[in-house]
């Protein structure tokens, strides 16, 4: 149907841009100094998974990753909901929340270092503001997107707001909570990564770092495609399964 035609097109277009930039890298007119053959990076990704040498990095900040998203999205949907209860206060925080991801969050990592200490605390902390505003507001919107009738019979059970957020809100705003939980995983990889660049001795981020300061381009962008890859299978698994549940809500 269309959706099939739609990821047909995707995968077109995907495909021609990597066929391109292959074409280019090979001919020279992208010096490898600059950038490789996208082939070229496959075959570093294989030596280095193969070589088992990128495993302690590889571990280290994928726990760094979920350690953030649990904490986006625990603390975005508590606060989420929260704010969604008290109609004064979101009037208030509104514009902040519009404007938060203009915030330079790295020039803040001198006080990162000293409130957590040079390794996990800081650049896990890096994460969780990257991803938890993302949550924050998809909680308000999902929130917003809850039939009136199921608010009023919560108000007619005299439910608290914790109890009618657990309860009545979160069930019917679940299919919806996906859009933030998807961004909060894809801002935490963001955060941890870039955190791992500037804080950090070990990780992803430090070794594409450290293979870049060397002119090691085969192992900088072996990692840097084994990064994208990784963060597009997640994404799209939890794409498919936000759709599954927005059909099924549907029904």
């Amino acid at each position: 149907g269309r959706m099939s035609r739609v990821g047909f097109l995707r995968l077109l277009v995907v495909g021609g841009f990597v066929v391109a930039l292959e074409v280019l890298c090979r001919t020279g007119i992208i010096s490898k100094l600059v950038l490789i053959a996208p082939s070229e990076m496959a075959m570093h990704l294989v030596r280095i998974l193969t070589s088992r040498k990128a495993d302690a990095d590889i571990l280290e900040s994928l726990t760094n990753v979920v350690m953030a998203v649990v904490l986006s999205v625990v603390g975005g949907f508590a606060i989420g909901a929260m704010i969604h209860s008290f109609p004064r206060l979101r009037r208030a925080i509104d514009p902040f929340l519009a404007s938060y991801y203009a915030l330079p969050f790295f020039a803040f990592y001198p006080l990162f270092i000293v409130l957590f200490g040079l390794g996990r605390g800081a650049i896990v902390a890096i994460g969780v503001l990257f991803g938890v505003v993302a949550m924050i507001i998809s909680t308000l919107t999902a929130f917003d997107r809850i039939p009136r009738v199921l608010v009023r019979t919560a108000s007619v059970y005299r439910m608290g707001p914790v109890e009618a957020a657990l309860r009545v809100k979160l069930p019917s705003a679940v299919p919806f909570l996906f859009t933030g939980f998807k961004l909060a995983i894809a801002y935490a990889f963001i955060g941890v990564i870039a955190a791992e660049f500037i804080m950090a001795t070990s990780g992803l981020g430090y070794s594409i770092s450290y293979a870049f300061n060397n002119f090691d381009n085969g192992t900088m962008y072996g990692l840097m495609l084994f990064v994208i890859l990784l963060v597009t299978v997640v994404y799209a698994c939890f794409h498919a399964w936000e759709r599954r549940l927005l059909r099924r809500w549907g029904r």
